[in-house]
C-alpha cells in the first residue's frame, strides 16, 4: 500500500504493547517488525514512557513504509491545536502518511497523571473531533465550543487533510460523535459478540448523521504459537494483568458478564488490590476478547471479528522474555 493511501479491504494491522513489564525501546523493535512484515497499519498510544509524536517520528526513522496512527489521545489533556500540530509536525519532518485516533482516556491518567478534569468527556470528545477534523483539514479554528475551544490557530505546516480521523467509542455518546465525525472508529478489548453491537450501532448513527458508516477498527490483544507445542503462557500472563482495569468499567463490565465472567465482574467491583484481582482473572477471560493459542485458531478468531462487520484487525501482541517484542505472534500471522 502506497503511504499516501488509505486501506479499504479488510486490514490486519498492529499496535504497540507499551507494556509496562517490558523495556521501552522494545517499541521500535515490534514497529520494524510490523513494517517488514507487511502489516498494513502501526497505531502507537501514548501511556507512562514517550510522547506519542516524539516516537512516532523515531518509529519512521526505523520503518520503510508503514502508516502510522497515533493515538488514541486523550482529548481533555491533549487540545485540539497540540493535537493537529503534533500531527503535521511527524508527517512533515517524516513524509509519512499519519492519522490520529482520539478518545476520551480514564480518570487515573486525566485526573491523576495530569491533573486535568475528565467532567463532560463525552462532549470534550465531540468537540475535539470536530475542531481536530477542521484544523487537519485546514481551516482556522473557530472558538466554539464549551468544554474545549481554540480561537484563530490554523497550521502553518501542511494540512494532512485526507480520510485522517479515528474516535475511540465504546459507549452510545462516544459512537454517535464517530458517526458525525469519523472517518474511522476503534473498538478495544472487545468481545466479537459486543464488536457486531457496536457496529450495528453505529450503522444507525451515521444513516441518521447523513454519512456513510465509518471503517472500524478493533484491537485484538494476541499471544500465539510460533510453531506447535509452543507455550503461550507468559504471554497470556501478561495480557490477563491488562484487563484489571476494564472489568469493573462501564460497558466493559456488562460484556465480561455477558461472556460468562459475572462473578469475575461482581469481585471487580468490590474494588479489590489490582494484584488480588489479576490472580482472580482466569485464562479463558483473555480468549473472550484476545487471540490466543494456536495459529489456526488465532486466523478462526480474526474471520470472527471480521464476520461481524470489522474491517481492519489491530493485533496487540504481547511481548515477553520468551516473544521479545512479540516477533513470534506477528510472524506467524503475518499475511492473514
Amino acid at each position: 500500500m502506497n503511504k499516501d493511501e488509505v486501506s479499504t479491504g479488510a486490514g490486519l494491522s498492529v499496535s504497540l504493547g507499551l507494556w509496562q513489564d517490558r523495556p521501552a525501546a522494545e517499541a521500535l523493535a515490534t514497529a520494524r517488525l510490523a513494517d517488514e512484515l507487511g502489516y498494513d497499519e502501526l497505531w502507537l498510544g501514548e501511556m507512562a514512557t514517550y510522547d506519542v509524536f516524539a516516537l512516532a517520528t523515531a518509529v519512521a526513522g526505523v520503518t520503510e513504509r508503514i502508516p502510522l496512527t497515533v493515538g488514541p489521545l486523550a482529548v481533555t489533556v491533549r487540545d485540539p491545536a497540540t493535537i493537529a500540530m503534533g500531527v503535521a509536525s511527524v508527517r512533515a519532518l517524516t513524509g509519512r502518511r499519519v492519522t490520529v485516533a482520539l478518545g476520551t482516556s480514564s480518570t487515573v491518567v486525566v485526573e491523576e497523571w495530569h491533573g486535568r478534569s475528565r467532567a463532560r468527556a463525552g462532549v470534550a470528545l465531540a468537540e475535539s473531533a470536530r475542531q481536530t477534523r477542521e484544523l487537519l483539514d485546514g481551516a482556522r479554528s473557530d472558538g466554539r465550543g464549551s468544554v474545549l475551544r481554540s480561537r484563530g490557530y490554523r497550521l502553518r505546516l501542511p494540512a494532512p487533510g485526507g480520510s485522517g480521523l479515528t474516535v475511540a467509542a465504546f459507549g452510545p455518546a462516544a459512537i454517535r460523535t464517530a458517526a458525525r465525525y469519523a472517518d474511522r472508529l476503534v473498538l478495544n478489548l472487545v468481545s466479537v459478540e459486543t464488536a457486531g453491537e457496536l457496529i450495528g450501532s453505529l450503522e444507525r448513527a451515521a444513516e441518521g448523521a447523513g454519512r456513510p458508516r465509518p471503517r472500524v477498527a478493533a484491537w485484538v490483544c494476541a499471544a500465539v504459537e510460533a510453531k506447535p507445542g509452543a507455550a503461550v503462557a507468559e504471554g497470556t500472563e501478561q495480557l490477563r494483568r491488562g484487563l484489571v482495569g476494564y472489568l469493573a468499567a462501564p460497558g466493559y463490565a456488562e460484556m465480561f458478564a455477558r461472556a460468562g465472567f459475572a462473578e469475575l465482574v461482581a469481585y471487580a467491583r468490590t474494588r479489590p488490590r489490582p494484584r488480588e484481582l489479576w490472580a482472580a482473572i482466569p485464562p479463558s477471560a483473555v480468549s473472550a476478547v484476545g487471540v490466543v493459542g494456536s495459529v489456526a485458531h488465532a486466523r478462526e478468531r480474526i474471520a470472527a471479528y471480521r464476520g461481524v462487520g470489522v474491517d481492519e484487525v489491530v493485533l496487540v501482541p504481547a511481548a515477553t522474555a520468551g516473544d521479545p517484542a512479540g516477533a513470534a505472534t506477528l510472524s506467524a500471522l503475518s499475511g492473514g
